[in-house]
């Protein structure tokens, strides 16, 4: 079958999907590591919208921000992984041109929304300690609006764009996507004409996303440890160290991997195939899967919340059965 769509002199409107190629006939055993960790991701994150939810001294802007986070860890694997699930175990691989740049868009909008979330958080961060008597000031719902409308305008129109310059393009040399998802230039590299705009717009998303974003996160984070480690006590500071260096240590994962496979096809970096494949999943997963731990376990607030609401679950177990033993 793949024979005769690749023979067909004609643009492509059927896509199938070839992720980790080199080890193809042992696929189904990839199910369970991806099943996992996507109960993993939806699990964490859920939980995390239910502690700070239900917990009304959460309700301030930096939580707010890890609850939006936190759908956004939901929403980016979902688009993803329970068609890869389904791939490896029925091999129902074929996607439709139309789904393929639906879920790409899907895909690369709210993972630039979760990078301008990060970068939000780390200015939340930067104006509670060195800025803190102008915390209320500033950290207000008509920041909160303007950041919405900032996220939505900057993703949505660069993103658009990258998908809009996508879809006129004709793909006549073959239909098969090396990759596991509808990544831009794995779906891009595909087309025979000119992709000289795409590559062009590629850039232009890691200058927006990564060039611009981290460098400010990396600014405000390197401030945070300047004022904490210049006024707190020496326990204090390496414990203010060690939460700052995580977190920068996640982020420079999400940019960084995110970066090399998003500009590999651009580059021509020659990285295998099944890497490349493996790398642009686990860009995805990976910061969806530690961030309910990094920015919720990790934080005192949260697992006080979270300790509380299991002991206040634990007792309401406990009085049912009592109450059905006393029946």
């Amino acid at each position: 079958m793949i024979e005769e769509l690749q023979g067909a002199n004609t643009s492509y409107t059927k896509f199938l999907f070839m992720g980790f190629p080199e080890i193809y006939k042992y696929r189904r055993l990839l199910f369970l590591p991806f099943f996992l960790s996507y109960i993993l991701v939806v699990v964490g994150n859920s939980l995390l919208l239910s502690v700070i939810r239900n917990t009304e001294s959460l309700h301030s802007p930096m939580y707010i921000l890890v609850s939006a986070l936190a759908i956004v860890d939901i929403i980016v694997p979902t688009a993803i992984i329970p068609a890869m699930l389904l791939s490896f175990l029925f091999d129902l691989n074929e996607i439709s041109l139309t789904g393929c740049l639906t879920q790409m868009f899907v895909t690369h909008f709210f993972s630039s929304v979760e990078s301008t979330i990060l970068l939000t958080m780390a200015l939340d961060r930067f104006v509670a300690i060195c800025k803190p008597l102008h915390y209320t000031e500033i950290m207000n719902s008509s920041m909160f609006l303007k950041a919405l409308l900032f996220t939505l305008i900057r993703s949505g129109t660069i993103m658009f764009a990258l998908v809009a310059l996508a879809a006129p393009l004709s793909f006549c040399e073959s239909n098969i996507i090396d990759h596991c998802y509808c990544d831009h230039m794995a779906l891009v590299s595909l087309a025979c004409d000119s992709i000289s705009k795409n590559n062009a717009m590629g850039l232009v998303v890691i200058i927006c996303f990564v060039g611009i974003d981290i460098s400010v996160i990396f600014f405000s984070y390197v401030k945070i440890l300047h004022v904490v480690l210049g006024a707190a006590a020496r326990e204090d500071r390496w414990k203010a160290f060690h939460t700052c260096g995580t977190h920068l240590m996640v982020m420079m994962c999400f940019y960084f991997v995110g970066s090399i496979t998003f500009l590999s096809r651009n580059l021509k970096i020659p990285i295998p195939v099944d890497v490349n494949t493996f790398l642009g999943v686990m860009y995805i997963v990976f910061p969806a899967s530690v961030n309910p731990i990094i920015y919720g376990v990790r934080t005192k607030e949260i697992r006080n919340a979270l300790l509380k609401m299991f002991k206040t679950n634990i007792n309401r177990v406990s009085i049912v059965k009592v109450s059905a033993i006393k029946i």
